[in-house]
C-alpha cells in the first residue's frame, strides 16, 4: 500500500477508535458552504465530518474489528465522529438531515461500541443531552424539599391569618 493511502487508512482507524460515537452517512451534490456550516455546528458539540472512501472505511474499520456491511455503503460516503458529546453530535446530524432530506441520508453508526441502524441513530438523538439530564436529575433532587418548604409555608401562612382575623374579631 502506498505510504499516503496508509496514513490515511491510519488516520481514519485512528478516529473510529477514538470516537464515542459515529454516524455513517451518505449525500448527494453538497454545496461546500452548506458542508462548511454543517462542520462548524459539528465542531460546537465536539464532532467532525469527514468524507471517506468506502475502501478505506472498510478496512480501517476492519482493523479496528469493526465489521460494516459494504452492500449499505452506496453512493458518496461521509462519515461524523463524536469525540466528546455523542448525543449532542447526533441532534446536530439529524437536524441537518431534517433540513437537507434531499441530499443527505444516515444509513448506520456506531454508539458507545455497538453498530446501530440508522432509526438506532435517531432514537439516540432524541435522548436528552447530558445537561439536560442534569437539570432534571438536579429538579428531582430539589422538588421534595421545595414541596416541604411550600407546605410549612402555608401553613406559616394560615396561622398567621387565623390570628389576624381573631385579632380583627376581638377589635369590633
Amino acid at each position: 500500500m502506498r505510504p499516503e493511502k496508509q496514513l490515511l487508512l491510519d488516520e481514519i482507524k485512528d478516529k473510529i477508535a477514538g470516537s464515542k460515537a459515529l454516524v455513517v452517512t451518505t449525500y448527494k451534490r453538497l454545496a461546500p458552504n452548506t458542508a462548511a456550516h454543517f462542520r462548524m455546528d459539528l465542531a460546537k458539540s465536539g464532532g467532525s465530518l469527514e468524507v471517506v472512501k468506502k475502501r478505506v472505511l472498510l478496512k480501517a474499520a476492519q482493523n479496528i474489528g469493526v465489521s460494516l456491511d459494504p452492500l449499505v455503503l452506496q453512493g458518496h460516503i461521509a462519515v461524523v465522529f463524536a469525540v466528546e458529546d455523542p448525543i449532542e453530535t447526533t441532534k446536530s446530524v439529524f437536524q441537518f438531515r431534517k433540513e437537507n432530506e434531499d441530499i443527505f441520508e444516515v444509513i448506520g453508526g456506531r454508539f458507545e461500541g455497538t453498530l446501530c441502524s440508522a432509526k438506532d441513530m435517531e432514537l439516540i438523538s432524541k435522548l436528552p443531552s447530558k445537561d439536560e439530564m442534569r437539570a432534571q436529575l438536579l429538579a428531582t433532587f430539589e422538588a421534595p424539599m421545595a414541596q416541604t418548604l411550600s407546605v410549612i409555608e402555608a401553613l406559616l401562612a394560615s396561622v398567621a391569618h387565623c390570628l389576624e382575623n381573631k385579632n380583627q374579631q376581638t377589635n369590633s
